[in-house]
């Protein structure tokens, strides 16, 4: 692999530990991120923020979407940050949406508690280096073909920027089976990013399938090969949903869904204690 150094484990051994709003991702913490692929009005996302609240750690909304096709819904722009911005006090939670340009990385981080570079933007240097001159911390999503050096020398800009405040999300990379899944969910990323780096690593089975039914299925997988945390889309109507419905939870799926995980983090956490677990 091409030397990487700020974001390697020779550089430094122990977890970082990335903390959004009062929310701790790494290290002995993992947390969930939930909410709709788009912010679509305010009724939807205040409905969807007090559908999560209690199961999840994290609200998520996009405001600003690249999508592949120029007729799909863009967002709703800076209207959009704001209603997501309100949802999350309204219920407590922190929050996070997806900056596209270098010319939105203020705006958004006016209203955000953390930045998400999506695949698509995973190798937009110039938008990695902005990002790293902010304080607010960043998840980083792994690009749909990216080897796991690229994945790692993105974040390593982030870092080299000034910024440490980084969790990798790993959301599916484009094979062969382009079908019936909408990615391929590469699981082994996990143990192997964990072993290399030192920043916090999480999934989101939503995009990495585009299948509601296998997020559950691949979210315990997740956290038994070693993740800090999911990242799941959740609609209230994800039949109406402006993009991404067929990949989105129910709130009252998630709750249940977050149940499961918690209580299959805990029996991880006794099997790692008593040194049976997979460790880095």
């Amino acid at each position: 692999m091409e030397s990487f150094h700020l974001v390697s484990r020779e550089y430094k051994p122990e977890d970082t530990v990335v903390t959004v709003g009062e929310v701790k991702i790494g290290g002995g913490h993992r947390a969930y991120i939930a909410g709709p692929c788009s912010v679509e009005d305010e009724k939807q996302i205040r409905e969807i923020a007090e559908g999560i609240k209690g199961a999840a750690h994290i609200l998520r909304g996009g405001a600003f979407k690249p999508r592949t096709s120029p007729y799909s819904f863009q967002g709703l722009g800076e209207a959009g940050l704001r209603l997501l911005k309100e949802a999350g006090q309204q219920v407590g939670l922190p929050v996070v949406t997806e900056v596209v340009s270098e010319q939105e990385v203020e705006l958004v981080a006016g209203y955000v508690d953390m930045l998400q570079i999506g695949a698509r933007n995973m190798q937009n240097y110039a938008l990695l280096k902005k990002v790293g001159a902010q304080s607010k911390p960043v998840l980083l999503k792994r690009g749909l073909a990216a080897t796991i050096e690229e994945f790692l020398l993105s974040a390593e800009y982030i870092l080299a920027a000034g910024n440490s405040q980084v969790v990798l999300c790993e959301r599916g990379i484009r094979t062969f089976s382009g079908s019936p899944t909408r990615n391929t969910l590469d699981l082994s990323a996990v143990p192997i990013l964990r072993h290399l780096t030192h920043l916090p690593v999480i999934v989101d089975p939503s995009h990495g399938t585009g299948l509601w039914n296998l997020v559950e299925p691949l979210s315990k997988a997740a956290l038994a090969a070693g993740a800090h945390g999911l990242m799941i889309e959740v609609h209230n109507h994800p039949q109406e949903a402006l993009s991404d419905g067929p990949q989105s939870l129910k709130p009252e799926k998630f709750r249940m869904l977050a149940g499961e995980l918690n209580a299959l983090a805990q029996f991880l956490d006794e099997q790692s204690a008593g040194g049976k677990a997979w460790k880095v």
